[in-house]
């Protein structure tokens, strides 16, 4: 008769075993869709293009800081990839390979502007903290109002001006390990740089923010819980209407 720790390990057991069957279908539609599109099915490669459109928009604009310099940049990227698309042998994930391709071009672009700086030393010069940091992740919620709309907005612009304003190498470092959530090897890979100064770079960043969204919050404290326009008139209105006043 088997045992209840038995049939658990045997249930864990079987959930690992499982897995890989769970994620074989990806990999092989993914590997058809890439099959397809390096024997010149257009269609296929607009697929390519709209599941990653936003990692290689994040990813070039966390290193430019411009918007419109990464639309760009991903477009340049994407015929990059699609000219050079027979080369992919599969070796390493396809979205691992396109932004490679899309760091390599705004990278590029970035010395064209700044062809006497040393972006990658500028950006470790910039902080040399060593204090352990834990940012929580915040997953937002569907607004209930509009002013809850107009607060996920501005902790959004915050959380955006914060990222912007970190240097350049932890900027791109930090979109691809805690937005993108890539593995540190795989953001080692697509970055050209060891695992351990993915690390310490994620580190620094999220210090460096932490720091920054402080230095927010503390200047809208005065601001919190305000009591003017639409609330202010409800509640004077109604205090006037139980008194049986006129509105003046």
């Amino acid at each position: 008769m088997e045992t209840a720790a038995g049939m658990r390990d045997s249930s864990k057991a079987g959930a690992t075993r499982a897995q890989p069957q769970r994620a074989a279908p990806r990999q092989d539609s993914e590997a058809r869709l890439i099959a397809a599109a390096q024997g010149g099915d257009v269609a296929a490669f607009e697929a390519i293009m709209r599941a990653h459109n936003r990692l290689l928009f994040r990813t070039a604009r966390a290193i430019l800081r411009n918007e419109a310099d990464a639309e760009e940049i991903v477009q340049e990227a994407y015929l990059k990839a699609f000219l050079n698309l027979e080369r992919f042998a599969g070796e390493a994930r396809i979205e691992t390979w396109l932004v490679k391709i899309t760091v390599n071009e705004a990278l590029a672009r970035l010395r064209r502007r700044m062809p006497a700086v040393s972006t990658e030393a500028f950006a470790e010069a910039q902080m040399s903290a060593h204090t352990d940091v834990h940012i929580p992740a915040v997953t937002p919620r569907p607004a209930a109002s509009p002013e809850a709309a107009a607060a996920q907005g501005e902790i959004r612009r915050l959380l955006e001006a914060a990222i912007d304003a970190l240097p350049q190498a932890q900027r791109s470092v930090f979109m691809l390990r805690a937005v993108e959530e890539f593995s540190t090897e795989d953001t080692a890979d697509c970055l050209g740089i060891p695992p351990d100064t993915v690390k310490t770079r994620l580190h620094r960043a999220k210090l460096h923010l932490r720091r920054s969204l402080q230095r927010s919050a503390a200047a809208a404290l005065t601001e919190t819980f305000p009591f003017a326009g639409a609330r202010c008139d409800r509640i004077v209105a109604a205090v006037l209407a139980r008194l049986k006043l006129p509105p003046p």
